[in-house]
């Protein structure tokens, strides 16, 4: 390797770099105008999260969330959840 491959791949891996903050600062700015307009960030990055898996995976993942929030008791202000404990009880 030469010292003028090695100036070029630093010199590109720095565009790179300055391009990525570029970009992380157009997402941000993004954000506060999601959340100037009464949109909640957070749960815009979890929709987004949520985008990225493969459909499958998403409602398995979905699946074993509604199971272990049942388990907590935290669905039973929802009709279903309130139905379900009906039962248990009844």
């Amino acid at each position: 390797m030469t010292n003028n491959q090695l100036q070029s791949i630093v010199s590109r891996i720095e565009r790179q770099e300055a391009e990525r903050a570029d970009i992380a600062e157009s997402i941000k700015e993004i954000y506060l105008e999601a959340k100037s307009n009464g949109f909640d960030p957070k749960i815009i990055k979890k929709i987004i999260a949520m985008r990225k898996q493969d459909a499958d995976k998403r409602m398995r993942e979905q699946a074993l969330i509604d199971t272990y929030m049942a388990a907590l008791g935290m669905l039973a202000d929802l009709p279903l959840g309130q139905s379900a404990v009906e039962r248990e009880f009844a």
